[in-house]
């Protein structure tokens, strides 16, 4: 199997790529109509912080079952599975109509997306194996590409006033058909056959990732569940506009991605992160300080940037673990970050409810900064 591995790397690349970018344009088509979710239930700020605490959760409870599944079944199996049912759940978060609909929605939403999560970047730690260098942002980046995509083409449909239920149909076929181009080319794995425990206790470097992971995905999202309402309270933009501090947002990110490997190779990978926390801090705080359409732009730009290469420098650190296996290093950083998911939506409502989404921000962009402590504490080779 490794020899047939080795001669076809390029298409095995490509196809979990392929996967990247399906998780990417669905969760990005989900973000893009947040806002017009938020307006036809009715819901307050802090209400919409509570209903939004639900995906997190849902990824927190797919965590044990995925982890067995890769074990049991392996990732191949499973990355396809999610790739089909996490793009199919977009049609029934937009047929909800009530809360207790939509909170159901989302943790079935959020169960699948951790899952697929796992499973593709399992696949990736492994095709990197057979490169011998890092390869993990470019990943990444296929999948803030399709945040930008995903971002680009919600504008498009809120624009013309088209309704989330059409909106959403037509990105989950064309997930769809992706899949189906895609699914044969995964990378062969048939489970966990040493019987290793994906519950084994993490140690320290694993914790200190798992925690430099969760500074970045609160930030992240901060920036995906409430750019949006940002830009509509607080920069008070036109409705056509009001996707455009994702849209900057995502496609900064994208860009970072892009350039990661060579940013870490350049520099170092301590170097790269402290930098991470710093422009994701001074990102957040231009968007306070200067809330107009071009200043809080600018702001979620430099947040995109500072955010790209983190997840990927992290998850593949986590991978070369040598004292667990690549799945239960992914899954152990998996559930310390998404905490970050867990508690931002309902702390930034609240906040918000309570004083200001300016405030909010504020405190996130604090949050962003610990990235800067946490990154000397981390053992590297470079």
């Amino acid at each position: 199997m490794e020899i047939a591995i080795s001669s076809n790397t390029r298409i095995y690349r490509v196809a979990i790529s392929v996967f990247f970018f399906v998780a990417g344009l669905t969760f990005a088509t989900w973000a893009s109509r947040i806002p017009d979710i938020k307006n036809e239930l009715g819901l307050t700020d802090a209400g919409l912080g509570l209903v939004l605490f639900a995906l997190p959760v849902g990824q927190l409870l797919s965590l044990p079952l995925t982890t067995w599944m890769i074990a049991k079944f392996g990732s191949r199996r499973v990355v396809i599975a999610m790739a089909i049912l996490y793009p199919l759940t977009l049609v029934f978060l937009a047929m909800t109509s009530s809360t207790p609909q939509l909170v159901c929605a989302l943790l079935v939403f959020g169960f699948w997306a951790n899952a697929m999560n796992i499973s593709m970047n399992t696949q990736a730690v492994g095709l990197e194996k057979f490169y011998g260098r890092s390869i993990m942002a470019s990943f990444h980046g296929l999948w803030s590409l399709a945040g930008f995509t995903g971002a680009i083409v919600g504008s498009f449909f809120v624009s013309r006033g088209i309704s989330p239920a059409y909106h959403f149909s037509t990105v989950c076929l064309t997930t769809a058909l992706l899949v189906i181009a895609a699914y044969k080319y995964t990378l062969p794995d048939s489970g966990n056959a040493n019987k290793q425990s994906f519950f084994t206790k993490p140690d320290k470097q694993i914790l200190i990732l798992g925690l430099i992971a969760f500074c970045c995905m609160l930030c992240e999202g901060a920036m995906a569940d409430w750019s949006g309402i940002y830009f509509q309270k607080v920069v008070d933009s036109p409705k056509a506009f009001t996707t455009v501090g994702f849209v900057a947002f995502t496609g900064s990110m994208a860009a970072g991605r892009f350039i990661g490997d060579w940013l870490v190779t350049r520099f170092g990978i301590k170097h790269i992160l402290q930098l991470s926390g710093y422009i994701i801090s001074t990102g957040l705080l231009t968007a306070v300080l200067f809330p107009s359409i071009p200043g809080s732009t600018i702001g979620f730009l430099l947040v995109g940037f500072g955010v790209s290469s983190v997840v990927p420098i992290v998850y593949g650190l986590a991978g070369k673990s040598t004292s667990m296996s690549a799945g239960a290093a992914l899954a152990s950083v998996s559930t310390i970050s998404f905490i970050g998911f867990l508690i931002g939506p309902p702390v930034i409502g609240f906040i918000a409810q309570l004083s200001s989404l300016r405030i909010s921000f504020t405190l996130i962009a604090i949050l962003g900064f610990a990235t800067v402590f946490l990154a000397t504490k981390i053992k590297t080779s470079k």
